[in-house]
């Protein structure tokens, strides 16, 4: 009798567990092993959404859902005919999880935990009998003939080896190159990793004593380039965050690592206006509200504090009846409300939840399978791979993607 073929994936992230979950269900004679490196199983979703997880986006066009990842838009546009955010939310609500949809997009398990999505992937994995074991490193792979040979490292256990027919790599984004190396073994190049999805420090800035204000729609360019992105900013006690900040930083992932994280940027608090136009509206402003004071009548809808602190920054007393701003005062404010200048020195980002841009160059993967065109039988799925999306459940999306298309083709072969 003839051994069942089997698929071992290295990674028990979101991409990892969805391949190796949907091979097991469509073909029952597979055997299928995820091989873990650390303890903890799918900690990017537990951490996801402050604990949400954003499990995918309402996008459902596919150009548009595409142009939301900074790296593989075209790749990714073929791959999202095969599964997209439409098959996502069914695949969920077919397993008793509900997604709710925020009014930014963003899709959330109606639980509002993510502990509903690790536990559909975990019963999935006993229902289908993936094996899963956790602190087991792969620190070699080879492959003779149809067999790829993979020596593992475990904790307290003498090394040891383990034969898979098809291997996924599902392991995760690493933030040196160096630790590609042992995938790039295996004939496949690499495009040069650096952070993606992170926050702008802005030491000793008297605006970090506003930390936890937060305004709807900000607008933030960085001063020199046309980057530039509006939506929600959120001040904390090292700098600027928030999604206008963080998609920013994903789309001027490459120019920043260049900058070293030293730049300067601009923020317009109101991007209803720029300079001129809220001058011209200033004299409405003025009349309207001539015999208030500034400090107590803020026609902008910002959060208290940091109209107060506007009116700090720009020298104006907020006792100063609306009627009576000097010019000065009035251009220094207007100034600050749409062109707020800041320096940038470094970034901040979160171990959990770090995202590279870079990786496993596509040029070497076949889009319909995600199987590398260098070495049959080897898949990948994730952030692995040189393709990163802004935030919002873009990530998220491709991670069910890519693990999809992988599954499918694996139980194809």
């Amino acid at each position: 009798m003839q051994a069942p073929r089997k698929l071992v994936v290295i990674g028990g992230g979101a991409s990892g567990f969805f391949c190796a979950v949907n091979a097991a269900r469509m073909d029952p004679t597979l055997e299928v092993v995820i091989l873990e490196k650390s303890r903890h199983l799918l900690s990017k979703v537990r951490v996801s959404g402050g604990g949400r997880c954003n499990v995918t986006h309402a996008a459902a066009d596919i150009g548009e859902l595409a142009a939301c990842y900074p790296r593989g838009q075209r790749f990714l546009r073929k791959a999202f005919h095969w599964f997209n955010t439409q098959h996502t939310i069914a695949w969920f609500e077919e397993r008793g999880i509900p997604l709710k949809t925020e009014p930014d997009g963003r899709m959330f398990p109606q639980s509002n935990t993510s502990e509903t999505i690790i536990q559909c992937l975990l019963r999935e994995a006993d229902k289908y009998r993936v094996q899963v074991i956790c602190q087991c490193e792969t620190t070699a792979i080879e492959k003779t003939g149809a067999k790829f040979h993979l020596s593992l490292s475990r904790q307290g256990q003498p090394h040891s080896t383990m034969e898979a027919d098809f291997l996924l790599l599902a392991c995760g984004g690493f933030p040196k190159a160096e630790q590609f190396n042992w995938i790039l073994r295996l004939g496949h190049t690499l495009e040069t990793p650096v952070p993606s999805l992170f926050t702008f420090n802005i030491p000793g800035h008297p605006v970090l004593s506003l930390m936890g204000v937060s305004v709807e729609r900000a607008h933030v360019k960085i001063t020199g380039t046309q980057l530039q992105q509006e939506g929600p900013l959120l001040i904390t006690h090292w700098g600027l965050s928030g999604p206008a900040v963080l998609k920013l930083s994903a789309w001027g992932a490459r120019i920043l690592a260049e900058k070293n994280y030293s730049f300067d940027i601009v923020v317009n608090w109101v991007p209803s206006f720029n300079e001129q136009t809220l001058s011209a509206e200033w004299l409405r402003l003025r009349q309207e509200l001539a015999s208030s004071t500034l400090g107590s009548r803020n026609p902008f809808g910002l959060p208290a504090r940091l109209w107060q602190y506007l009116l700090m920054a720009s020298g104006v007393d907020g006792a100063t009846r609306w009627a009576d701003l000097p010019g000065k005062q009035q251009q220094n404010l207007i100034r600050h409300l749409v062109i707020h200048p800041f320096s940038v020195k470094g970034k901040t980002t979160f171990k959990e939840e770090f995202v590279t841009c870079g990786g496993i160059s596509l040029a070497g993967i076949d889009v319909n399978r995600m199987e590398s065109k260098k070495l049959p039988g080897l898949f990948f799925a994730g952030e692995l791979m040189d393709v990163d999306g802004i935030t919002g459940g873009f990530n998220f999306q491709h991670a069910w993607t890519s693990g999809w298309i992988a599954a499918n083709a694996i139980v194809n072969s």
